[in-house]
């Protein structure tokens, strides 16, 4: 699993490896040596318990956390200190949080277009006509002129979803998406993360959603104290797992 002396070398099909990655905040150590690939076109899907270190992991992606010890490497680069090398895997790496994150004073087809223009330094036509086809991808093609404030929850997440992938991104990583979502707006949401996981996008999710998790993951990873605990297909994870700790967790949330 995690724990082995030295993680196998990277595939060539790896677009982001983990090799022993260790993040504390002060004396707690909320990462211990995390180790784990990802290829182009996988679905990973990372659950667990609150505090279990799965958002903070998935920060580190694109340095919104830094880690301290052991590598990132993302699409070829590794995330050290080096500004530019963060600078290019975030153009690289879309994000969608559990809040949106919305600007409440631009539209909704601003919000998507600001960084296509002053990161990617698109035209406003090519930015705006790629807006507009992610709207209808995400089904809210109607609310481009509205502002994020006259919308759902579920349409903001939906906007929000539509704004990372208006940049291109290789990578689409996923932090529990749906968790600040009313019940009926949570379908609406899976939907679109189903649909870009059978257009073959990358992704890393880390989510409650167990249904999900088994429809759509390549992979379940099963994170507790910050440690991966049990990894594997949705069918073995959830029919098979291995570990206890890993039967305690699906026997609780399963029998919800």
């Amino acid at each position: 699993m995690t724990n082995g002396p030295t993680p196998p070398p990277a595939d060539v099909d790896d677009i982001i490896v983990c090799r022993d990655v260790h993040k504390w905040f002060g004396s707690f150590e909320a990462l211990r040596g995390v180790s784990l690939s990802v290829k182009t076109g996988e679905v990973v899907v990372i659950i667990g318990p609150s505090g279990s270190g799965k958002s903070t992991f998935i920060r580190t992606l694109n340095r919104l956390e830094q880690h301290q010890q052991g590598q990132i490497i993302i699409d070829g680069i590794e995330l050290s200190h080096d500004i530019r090398n963060i600078q290019e895997i975030r153009r690289e790496v879309g994000m969608v949080f559990q809040s949106f994150n919305l600007f409440p004073h631009l539209t909704v087809l601003e919000n998507i277009t600001l960084a296509p223009l002053n990161v990617r330094r698109w035209p406003r036509d090519k930015a705006e006509s790629i807006a507009r086809d992610w709207l209808q991808r995400v089904g809210i093609p109607e609310q481009a002129d509205k502002y994020p404030g006259q919308l759902s929850g579920g349409q903001q997440q939906r906007v929000a979803i539509a704004r990372a992938l208006a940049m291109q991104p290789k990578i689409m990583l996923f932090d529990e998406p749906t968790s600040a979502l009313d019940p009926e707006m949570i379908k609406e949401v899976l939907d679109v993360m189903r649909d870009l996981a059978g257009s073959g996008y990358t992704i890393v999710a880390v989510t409650h959603e167990m249904g999900f998790a088994r429809e759509v993951a390549d992979r379940i990873y099963f994170f507790d104290k910050g440690q991966i605990v049990e990894q594997g297909p949705p069918a073995q994870f959830f029919n098979n797992p291995q570990h206890e700790r890993t039967r305690l967790f699906l026997s609780q949330i399963l029998h919800h």
